[in-house]
């Protein structure tokens, strides 16, 4: 158990570090390992192993919680249309980086050429 929160604790820190990185495909990642350690840390939150909700074979057996599994399953699906959204602007934002970084916007420009576009 203690490993589980262990590996959790890593997985988060991994994202974290992801998400910070200014590379979008770095922070894409990040999100997409922070959500997986959400739905770890509710699957492991939620250790209470018993029977099936559905089956009623006894009344007195102990019966599992679906809560943290309708949870973990509405993490699950949060997570990829978050994904999904970042790879859109990811997308959507990498032509803008390209033109940002073309060698025309570094080089200097030289000051007589700049005293004829003033006048």
């Amino acid at each position: 158990m203690i490993l589980l929160i262990v590996a959790i604790g890593v997985v988060v820190a991994a994202g974290t570090y992801l998400l910070t990185d200014r590379s979008l495909s770095r922070s894409v990642i990040g999100l997409s390992l922070i959500g997986h350690a959400t739905v770890l840390g509710l699957l492991v939150g939620s250790r209470d192993l018993g029977l099936a909700p559905i089956v009623a074979a006894t009344a007195a057996a102990p019966v599992a919680d679906p809560l943290p599994q309708a949870l973990a399953l509405t993490a699950i699906v949060i997570s990829f249309s978050v994904t999904v959204f970042v790879l859109a602007m990811a997308a959507r934002l990498s032509p803008l980086e390209v033109a940002a970084s073309s060698p025309e916007d570094v080089e200097p420009v030289a000051p007589a050429e700049l005293g004829e576009v003033a006048a």
